[in-house]
């Protein structure tokens, strides 16, 4: 089990970040704000994705009136993401569960301090976002858009609300590179205790944004640094959710859902695997006890793989087996095998016990 850092624990409307609560997965809209029924609707779509935390942009007086009702509406914990303009994040807090703010924009001292006193009264959290693209200008003639620069510049702004006594925070330390954003990350961990929202910002695409989040956030797991994430997309809502909790997973830092061990394709074959893998991913979607499932496509892997999980299907020539635990309870022609397979899963995750 992957030993965590101890930070403070927060609360982002009824969920827990940080101490030892699990790791929340974010993600944020693109409906325009005011659009109150677009953004309801996204909202909703997260919701059923598996996010537990939602952002919208807040870019001027329309958007942030139009908070009230979509937190009304709302059945995830609403953050505003607010640049600029501290009067929006004034309107914001009487509402939402969350205010972030990029310390690099929001202004002189004294817009910040507004702004704490409109969270604290309400009890509310503030995300300090460091973003290297967007430091203040003392630290970004000093450093330029580095990690070094951004740790500075969290720790400033860290320090400056300690200084207001607020304490009720969270931080993320964001590149839109791999390096930068670990080598910030870990060099803050240590020097501070709030909990930090993991991240790497401007990701791209589907693709770009799983390899470079895969590494960046995946790194930071391991190291047990991290108590809140959002995988950003240039793309589909849902995606964000899905890849975020393949990395909770896959990192060993969050066990639910099956894991599924598939052999690569290769002129071994005796089955079509590519279809016998997609189907049971489709078919198993809704199970989230965390057992390891093998499908295996010949007989140079498939027995060794299949005695290791919970339940295998290892395939032959025109047929194959299937094993739970070991033992074969099915030796069937290929055509069968999926089926009988997926009702041993189904079996096997109806009778698990954490």
């Amino acid at each position: 089990m992957i030993k965590r850092y101890p930070t403070k624990q927060i609360f982002v409307g009824n969920i827990p970040i940080g101490g030892d609560a699990k790791i929340p997965v974010q993600s944020m809209t693109f409906s325009k704000t005011r659009d109150v029924e677009a953004t309801v609707e996204q909202i909703r779509r997260l919701h059923f994705a598996g996010c537990d935390i939602v952002r919208v942009a807040v870019p001027d007086y329309e958007d942030a009136h139009a908070l009230k009702a979509i937190k009304e509406q709302s059945s995830l914990p609403l953050v505003a993401d607010i640049h600029f303009n501290y009067r929006l994040a004034l309107i914001a807090a009487e509402v939402v569960d969350c205010i972030r703010i990029n310390p690099g924009n929001i202004g002189a001292k004294e817009r910040v301090k507004e702004v704490v006193k409109a969270c604290t009264e309400r009890n509310i959290p503030i995300r300090i976002g460091v973003n290297s693209g967007s430091l203040e200008k003392e630290f970004d003639e000093k450093y330029g858009p580095t990690s070094k620069g951004m740790v500075e510049s969290a720790l400033y702004n860290i320090k400056y609300l300690e200084d207001l006594g607020f304490t009720n925070m969270k931080i993320s330390l964001k590149a839109s590179d791999v390096q930068r954003t670990i080598e910030a990350y870990r060099m803050l961990r240590p020097l501070v205790e709030y909990p930090f929202h993991l991240g790497v910002t401007e990701a791209g695409t589907l693709f770009h944004s799983t390899v470079k989040s895969s590494i960046a956030l995946g790194s930071l797991l391991l190291d047990g640094i991290g108590d809140t994430l959002r995988v950003s997309i240039t793309g589909e809502l849902e995606e964000e959710i899905k890849v975020g909790r393949a990395i909770l997973k896959d990192s060993g830092v969050e066990s639910s859902g099956l894991n599924i061990i598939s052999c690569p394709t290769c002129g071994r074959l005796e089955a079509n695997l590519v279809k016998a893998v997609a189907e049971v991913e489709r078919r198993t979607k809704h199970i989230t006890a965390p057992l390891n499932i093998s499908v295996m496509g010949c007989v140079v892997n498939a027995i060794g793989e299949a005695k290791h999980a919970d339940v295998a299907i290892a395939f032959g020539k025109g047929q194959g087996l299937v094993m739970v635990k070991g033992e074969v309870v099915a030796k069937l022609k290929e055509d069968d095998l999926v089926d009988k397979f997926l009702e041993a899963v189904e079996l096997a995750a109806k009778e698990y016990k954490a």
